[in-house]
């Protein structure tokens, strides 16, 4: 009866390892708020997605006077946040209406056209930027490698 009970526990522990082990292609990104939105704070999560990745973004503020609903555009450049090309590699703008949530922020949903392994191992940032009625500043940008 001791063996079957310990090699229960072992399928077991080898079974919730390997749901663990899983969503490592999952990856939480933070985005560090700019001086023009010092104070706030949000979060890119990225999924493979087929030949696509899946990126939310979890924005939890945005710059006192931003019209409402917000308009946030999504971009992301080679390079890093500090020093990036001046043309974005790819644009997410097909949609820049968030979703608001008093308990949660905004949240926006994005598809990002090129592998997550290219993605993530490619030396890209990602700059969300306030719409151009609002500043057209950059608000958040975080490191997606």
């Amino acid at each position: 009866m001791k063996v079957v009970s310990s090699l229960a526990l072992v399928v077991a522990v080898g079974w919730v390892s390997m749901g663990v082990a899983a969503p490592k292609q999952i990856v939480s990104i933070p985005l560090h708020a700019t001086t023009y939105n010092a104070g706030h704070i949000a979060q890119a999560t990225l999924t493979p997605l087929g030949s696509d990745t899946k990126l939310v973004l979890f924005v939890g503020g945005v710059p006192i006077g931003t019209a409402i609903p917000a308009h946030l555009y999504t971009y992301i450049y080679s390079g890093s946040c500090a020093r990036h090309e001046s043309k974005p590699a790819w644009e997410l703008n097909e949609f820049v209406t968030d979703y608001f949530n008093e308990q949660v922020g905004i949240k926006l949903w994005k598809s990002v056209p090129v592998a997550y392994d290219s993605l993530r191992s490619g030396g890209y940032a990602l700059v969300v930027r306030a719409s151009p009625a609002d500043g057209n500043q950059d608000i958040f940008c975080g490191e997606l490698s």
